[in-house]
């Protein structure tokens, strides 16, 4: 069955394309998780072909409320700001784990268990150059209340919220990064969010772990992933997930280029020698971290000492 795709929803996405310093690369038709159709658009930077994204929405989807495109045009600004990383896809948690985002099947989709829930499926992979070949299947999930305060269920409207509930599942040592294995899930629910506030909270931090973050990614992500190139620090999507601010990621990281962990341009910081001679303390890190994501077991229990 042939598709067209709707004028309407390409203009829109090209005048938000535009205004965030993207270029429309390509519009071709998809199918989501229950074979309907969607609209795939290529987006890349200036002058920079290979550098580009994938936003796919729902064939339907429209702009018919006053903060969609705007809201639209918000993420896509933030991604283009994203694809100067060397590793767009990549990310760091707190506790200190690279991790690479990617097989994301959007839109959300109704579960088909028959749970009142939105479904989204994705993968994580441990970006650790392939060392252990680690990953997580994911099937991160909406309910329907919590639907009703996101603007659309759309990849715009969601991304980071669903990237920041992931990255605090792993936190929790809820997720485990193997060889193989099922799809794992990743309950996105109100606990994430303040409707007093209005706004989402997933991590309390303070000076200290917000810093210990920045160097970590500044270390991974620059140094480590990208050839010493330059990472940028300003994500609106980690200070969501740290909650705090852009501004204040910024100035802490003025704070450390002051001390010759990093050079900073701009929103950009790339990585020093003084601060790649910590590779041991991150590696350290590293496995810390992996190993609170992989089921403990009472060995007292594994010897039948326990008294059941």
């Amino acid at each position: 069955m042939t598709v067209e795709v709707k004028s309407t929803l390409v203009y829109a996405v090209q005048s938000a394309a535009d205004k965030a310093g993207l270029v429309l690369q390509s519009v071709t038709t998809g199918s989501d998780f229950h074979g309907e159709p969607t609209t795939i658009f290529q987006l890349g930077l200036a002058g920079a072909a290979e550098r580009s994204l994938q936003l796919e929405l729902s064939h339907s989807f429209d702009f018919d409320k006053p903060n969609l495109l705007p809201d639209m045009t918000a993420h896509l600004a933030g991604e283009a700001r994203r694809l100067r990383n060397p590793r767009p896809e990549c990310y760091v948690t707190l506790a200190g784990l690279p991790i690479a985002f990617g097989q994301f099947k959007w839109p959300f989709h109704r579960s088909t268990s028959g749970a009142d829930t939105y479904i989204v499926h994705g993968e994580m992979h441990l970006a650790d150059n392939g060392t252990q070949n680690l990953h997580a299947k994911v099937a991160a999930s909406v309910t329907v209340t919590f639907a009703e305060i996101v603007p659309a269920m759309e990849q715009p409207y969601a991304e980071t919220f669903v990237y920041n509930a992931i990255r605090k599942t792993v936190d929790l040592g809820q997720l485990e990064f193997v060889k193989s294995g099922n799809r794992q899930p990743v309950p996105v629910t109100t606990r994430f969010y303040s409707r007093w506030q209005k706004k989402f909270l997933f991590t309390a931090t303070d000076d200290a772990e917000r810093l210990a973050y920045l160097l970590r990614k500044v270390y991974w992500l620059s140094g480590v992933l990208g050839a010493g190139k330059p990472v940028w620090i300003a994500d609106p999507r980690d200070a969501q997930y740290l909650n705090t601010t852009e501004a204040d990621l910024l100035r802490m990281a003025g704070d450390e280029a002051g001390e010759g962990l990093m050079v900073l341009d701009g929103e950009f910081a790339a990585a020093t020698p003084r601060l790649m001679a910590r590779a041991e303390e991150y590696k350290a890190a590293l496995e810390a971290a992996l190993n609170f994501t992989k089921p403990q077991f009472n060995e007292s229990m594994r010897a039948g000492e326990a008294n059941m």
